[in-house]
């Protein structure tokens, strides 16, 4: 992968943070927003072995706070992906795709170790 791919919601200030990170760090890469353009079933697969359930799942948002007990429950019992492809912004945000890696939220240390900067 050339350039790295970062998925999240413009208005979230978490991916503002990690835009900007990467904008002064000279790193070209692809915005693909959550919202208007939803992870497919395998792309949230993907992330879920790559990463986990608890690292994916922003369970202090508005979203999963507002979530029915059916989807919470269908969350807890294994049918995470068909939830987060329904619920975007339940997705822990940004997830950024590089080097056949996958990093969610944003600290700038942590960019700065992935990215060698």
């Amino acid at each position: 992968m050339s350039q790295p791919l970062l998925f999240g919601i413009p208005n979230c200030d978490t991916v503002r943070k990690a835009r900007k990170w990467l904008d002064e760090h000279g790193l070209t890469h692809e915005f693909i927003d959550l919202r208007a353009d939803g992870p497919s079933v395998k792309k949230i697969s993907e992330w879920l072995s790559a990463v986990g359930s608890e690292k994916l799942i922003n369970r202090r948002s508005s979203t999963f706070k507002q979530l029915s007990q059916d989807d919470k429950a269908a969350l807890e019992g294994g049918d995470t992906v068909s939830v987060l492809q329904a619920q975007p912004t339940l997705i822990k945000r940004p997830v950024l795709e590089w080097n056949n890696a996958v990093s969610v939220g944003f600290k700038a240390e942590d960019y700065a170790q992935l990215f060698d900067s």
